[in-house]
């Protein structure tokens, strides 16, 4: 079995989650006919169905299921590790704080100022 690539990790979520091979062509900026393709390869290559498809609809197979849920963690694991290449690339180092409104008790200016 050959990986699965990112691309066709994102291909595959934005059919799941639309169950509509056009909405999500149209989401990717592609054409339907291309992202079907893709979709039926990483089906052949995985050796299992992930979709179900009629005529009047498109709906997740057990397998199809599973690979939505691991498919966004993958994603944005991959995300999450540009980000931290990008920020690690940096020249200074930068800290970023994220405190809830009112969270801070008063003491993010001092812990700022020092």
């Amino acid at each position: 079995m050959s990986e699965l690539e990112v691309r066709e990790l994102r291909y595959f979520i934005a059919v799941a989650e639309d169950l509509n091979f056009s909405r999500a062509a149209q989401r990717l900026g592609m054409a339907q006919p291309p992202l079907s393709k893709a979709i039926a390869l990483m089906e052949s290559r995985l050796g299992v169905r992930l979709l179900e498809r009629t005529t009047r609809q498109v709906r997740l197979t057990d397998a199809g299921q599973v690979l939505l849920d691991q498919a966004r963690i993958a994603v944005d694991a991959v995300h999450a590790a540009a980000r931290r290449a990008r920020r690690a690339g940096q020249p200074t180092p930068r800290l970023v704080v994220a405190v809830k409104p009112g969270g801070d008790a008063g003491l993010l200016g001092e812990i700022l100022a020092a």
